[in-house]
């Protein structure tokens, strides 16, 4: 009996998608809830399972914008997949042909003696034409340019980047944190914490539990303004800015402040690579109440981070520098990281942001702060 393969809900506010890609072909046979295609929606990519086994016929094709619900195809579980290619008989090789005889070389010319022009005549010199490249296009030419359709997630980044500064006042604090600490940790327990958890023990981590023990301490920084109200969240799910070659996105650690490091840091890794293989789940990519952005894997020293709206607060790491710094009067070598928090200055006072960021400093330069809950 025929089914139908309908584009399912994908997520809050999603009503469209693009086909970007089919698995499987027309007479191929599917096992059901196998993925049959690709779609490329404003949050993440998403596959379709088939909703049945048998076989398929596309009545969509790549590049087709559907909308929730639509059609794009059918599986018989009554139909006969297409045949496998008859391998042919190998026919005997032709004899090969004899060979022809190289005629015989003739004699080439003697060239002509070259006679100089009389003074009053002009030598004529026939030059070939020479290819244009593109470097030698003329002024105005379009050579060396092209035109790609942005994709949704890269357009719906665009909007909600635009509308972040259009709508919240955005206000940037900046602090520096001393790693010492917290590199010699993880110098110390790497391998045995690898060992036992089956995960390396990064240094998100230890931000990820810092961000969750400050939020409870200054709740405004976890909330968000929805009107004429405030939405304050007992809870913290934490964004974890990811690059793609499609763009950035944000997948969501949920009920973050129960986690263990190893949790933490399972999650991340869980999370970064659906996100890079298109994987993701579209509700893994919503309800996130803070962020976390890492521009330091790039090199970045610092940066001013944009909100992730609705979320009134984000943190923005950045590069692990060596620097000198004052220790108890003592200049001494340090790995130094700057630190900034940008926030909905509507809703978030100065007092509260910089309160924030001290915090996380204290508890990641005294890391025994994190496991002792002090």
């Amino acid at each position: 009996m025929p089914t139908n393969v309908t584009i399912p809900a994908l997520g809050e506010s999603v009503s469209q998608a693009v086909l970007v890609k089919w698995h499987k072909q027309d007479g191929d046979s599917v096992k059901a809830d196998e993925p049959l295609c690709e779609l490329e929606t404003e949050k993440a990519n998403v596959d379709v399972p088939s909703p049945a086994a048998g076989v398929l016929k596309r009545t969509v094709t790549e590049g087709t914008t559907v909308n929730i619900g639509d059609t794009i195809g059918v599986v018989d579980g009554a139909g006969s997949s297409k045949p496998a290619a008859t391998p042919q008989k190998s026919q005997p090789a032709p004899a090969p042909a004899p060979k022809a005889e190289a005629p015989a070389k003739q004699a080439e010319p003697a060239p002509k003696p070259v006679q100089k022009a009389k003074e009053p005549e002009k030598v004529t010199e026939t030059v070939a034409p020479v290819a244009t490249s593109s470097a030698a296009a003329p002024a105005g030419s379009q050579e060396g340019t092209r035109r790609e359709p942005m994709s949704k997630i890269r357009k719906k980044i665009a909007e909600r980047l635009v509308s972040a500064q259009h709508t919240a006042a955005i206000l940037t604090t900046f602090n520096e944190i001393d790693l010492q600490n917290v590199i010699e940790i993880r110098a110390r327990f790497k391998e045995k914490f690898e060992k036992m958890n089956g995960v390396g023990l990064g240094f998100m981590s230890f931000f990820a539990k810092a961000c969750a023990r400050a939020l409870a301490e200054f709740p405004r920084v976890n909330a968000q303004i929805d009107g004429n109200d405030v939405i304050f969240h007992d809870y913290v799910n934490l964004g974890i800015a990811v690059s793609t070659d499609r763009g950035l996105a944000v997948p969501v650690l949920r009920n973050a402040h129960l986690m263990s490091f190893a949790r933490i840091e399972s999650e991340i890794k869980r999370l970064a690579a659906a996100t890079r293989e298109g994987k993701l789940a579209v509700e893994e990519l919503s309800g996130g109440t803070f962020t976390i952005t890492n521009g330091g894997i790039f090199g970045s020293l610092l940066s001013t981070p944009i909100l992730n709206p609705p979320q009134s607060g984000i943190l923005g790491m950045h590069t692990i520098q060596k620097r000198p710094v004052a220790i108890n009067d003592k200049v001494e070598i340090r790995p130094m990281m700057y630190v900034a928090l940008s926030y909905d200055h509507r809703l978030v006072d100065g007092r509260e942001s910089v309160g924030f960021l001290v915090r996380i400093k204290e508890l990641l330069e005294d890391p025994s702060r994190l496991m002792l809950e002090i």
